[in-house]
């Protein structure tokens, strides 16, 4: 397989993963701002800083409020980040590599482009983002659906689901800390009813909210939120899952290729640490430090990847 084929569709798929979690982030903001009496548009500060762009916000905005953000990280083409700009991104990359699809995995892209432009084309008013969030929840879950249900399992496949979980686990440490370290008022309001209507604003936003009934009886508490997100391995959002899948994939490229490159290694390494942890450990480090240098890791092993394409030239 050629090496752009494989950059080409692990960009692909974070692109199209990244759209989905900047919209996910997007919900939990407003969630988050519905908790509020007053000076909403606070949050949003929390929500550009978990997704990496509140400097260049700042490049193009003399003030912060709740509709610019959200317009931002939906439609701005000169936020790279933005819903848009992924989308777009996404469908390049699934061009340069169309011969590589199905045509069911590149007809689910393409509707997906241009239902959004479509979509996107204006400003958004408030009462309706809810539907636009699904939109885009949706047609990204169509994408992933037309992958699994007509791709071959090959090395196709793999690079495409590596880039998915990559992402994925970055997008749910960024939305925990998003929560935990910047939008939570008060050290006073831990164990309070904002509390708790925030922790399961977070679990709604990663489409998490009935599955942790299941596995915890309801109750919100903040050490059994970061369980289930950080170290359930049952949770296909959780760091813990993505990393079985990242190793997984990265398993049968060895396996094929009959070559075991470094990203393999931090793969696993990052790995047996998730297994390890007890989640009283994660909370005794520090949430955010955990969440942090999680981020860190999990960048390198994508810089990794990067740099491994070569081999598959």
């Amino acid at each position: 397989m050629l090496g752009r084929t494989a950059n080409g569709l692990y960009w692909m798929f974070r692109y199209f993963e990244r759209a989905e979690n900047i919209a996910r982030l997007i919900d939990a903001g407003i969630r988050m701002s519905l908790t509020r009496s007053s000076g909403s548009d606070d949050n949003w500060d929390g929500v550009l800083q978990s997704a990496g762009v509140r400097e260049a916000y700042d490049e193009g905005h003399s003030k912060l409020t709740g509709p610019d953000a959200i317009d931002y990280l939906l439609r701005d083409r000169t936020n790279l980040s933005s819903v848009m700009s992924c989308v777009d991104f996404g469908r390049n990359n699934a061009r340069m590599v169309r011969t590589a699809l199905t045509r069911e995995t590149w007809e689910a892209t393409n509707e997906f482009w241009i239902e959004l432009k479509e979509l996107l084309s204006k400003r958004l008013k408030p009462a309706d983002l809810p539907q636009a969030i699904d939109v885009i929840k949706h047609r990204a879950g169509l994408i992933r659906g037309a992958l699994h249900g007509s791709m071959l399992r090959n090395e196709l496949y793999n690079f495409a689901r590596i880039g998915t979980f990559i992402e994925r686990a970055d997008n749910t440490s960024r939305i925990l800390d998003v929560k935990y370290y910047v939008l939570l008022p008060a050290v006073s309001a831990v164990g309070t009813s904002i509390d708790n209507v925030q922790w399961e604003s977070i679990l709604r936003s990663v489409s998490a909210h009935r599955s942790y009934s299941w596995a915890y009886d309801g109750e919100y508490r903040a050490t059994n939120i970061a369980d289930f997100l950080i170290l359930n391995g049952q949770m296909p959002r959780s760091l813990a899952y993505c990393y079985e899948k990242i190793t997984s994939e990265l398993g049968h490229l060895a396996t094929d290729y009959g070559e075991r490159l470094k990203a393999h290694d931090t793969a696993d390494a990052i790995r047996q640490s998730l297994k390890k942890q007890a989640i009283k450990d994660v909370m005794d480090q520090g949430l955010h430090e955990f969440l942090e240098d999680f981020v860190s890791r999990n960048n390198q092993l994508g810089q990794e990847i990067s740099d491994g394409y070569r081999f598959y030239a």
